[in-house]
C-alpha cells in the first residue's frame, strides 16, 4: 500500500483517467473528490462489504458531477 500525505486542494493521479483531490480537511474528517470515467465503479468500502449498493444506484450516483472549490486549479498535462 502506498501512503501519501496531502494538503487541501492537492491531487493524486491514478493512471491516465482518475484524479483524487483532497477537497477539505476539517478536524478528523477529510472530503475527497474523485474524477473518474463513468465506467469506473467508485464505491465506499463499507457499502461494498455490506452489499448495500445496487448496481443501478451506483451507476447513477457515480455520474453526479462534483462541484470543485474555485481554489482548485485545473491539472496541467505534460506532453
Amino acid at each position: 500500500m502506498l501512503v501519501l500525505s496531502r494538503k487541501e486542494t492537492q491531487r493524486i493521479r491514478l493512471g491516465d483517467s482518475i484524479v483524487v483531490t483532497i477537497v477539505k480537511i476539517s478536524g478528523d474528517k477529510v472530503r475527497v473528490g474523485i474524477e473518474a470515467p463513468a465506467e469506473v465503479l467508485v464505491l465506499r468500502d463499507e457499502l461494498e462489504a455490506r452489499g448495500e449498493a445496487a448496481p443501478a444506484a451506483v451507476v447513477s450516483a457515480s455520474r453526479v458531477p462534483l462541484a470543485a472549490p474555485a481554489a482548485l486549479a485545473p491539472l496541467e498535462r505534460s506532453a
